[in-house]
């Protein structure tokens, strides 16, 4: 082949290269496979149907480092009196928290920290009303654990729906008011909930 023909030949690869818009590279481009889902992406529940069922709330479960809230529903009889419903939505809010996420939230990488069969109650003598005392101590719970929980409950009913919510443990210790920030939200496992001592008044 000569020269001429050679020439001819590279060129007119080229140009049929670039005409059909694609660049030649030596460089591998396998870049895997596209994921099956987005992460951290569900699809919007139907509101309605979860009406039906119960309360709608949302908890904060763990997906990618960070807390994301998704729609739960919690039972509460009508006619509960407010001091008894703010016990039972926390409750509830609780279980939902300690349950295994579901199969689509475990595809799109939900998790959650909090374990166990905790409990929750209201106030002590001389806890502020809206008090909180959970079965666990506060303190022995995992940064992501305490933190699912004082997003969840300063987000619901079961606080007074300032960003923040009175928790103490099952002892006689003084409660403490956690608040759930922007920081909290973001890096749960490096920013545990701020907190401040509480009295009653």
């Amino acid at each position: 082949m000569t020269k001429r023909r050679l020439l001819t030949l590279t060129t007119l690869s080229a140009a049929l290269l670039t005409s059909c818009g694609i660049r030649s590279t030596e460089v591998p481009t396998d870049f895997g496979p596209a994921p099956s889902r987005v992460h951290c992406s569900l699809s919007e529940p139907n509101i309605s149907t979860q009406a039906e069922r119960g309360l709608p709330v949302q908890v904060f479960l763990l997906c990618g480092s960070q807390l994301v809230a998704v729609d739960r529903t919690v039972r509460v009889p009508d006619g509960t009196a407010d001091s008894a419903r703010r016990v039972l939505v926390a409750q509830g809010l609780l279980d939902e928290l300690e349950a295994t996420p579901s199969a689509t939230e475990k595809e799109a990488g939900y998790t959650t920290d909090v374990r166990g069969a905790m409990g929750v109650t209201g106030p002590r003598p001389g806890d502020p009303d809206e008090t909180l005392r959970l079965s666990t101590p506060p303190d022995d719970l995992t940064s992501y654990a305490l933190a699912q929980i004082v997003c969840t409950f300063s987000d619901s009913s079961a606080a007074e729906g300032d960003g923040s919510v009175i928790l103490g443990g099952p002892t006689r210790d003084t409660p403490r008011r956690y608040e759930c920030t922007n920081e909290v939200r973001t890096r749960p496992g490096s920013n545990e909930p701020p907190s401040t001592e509480v009295t009653d008044g």
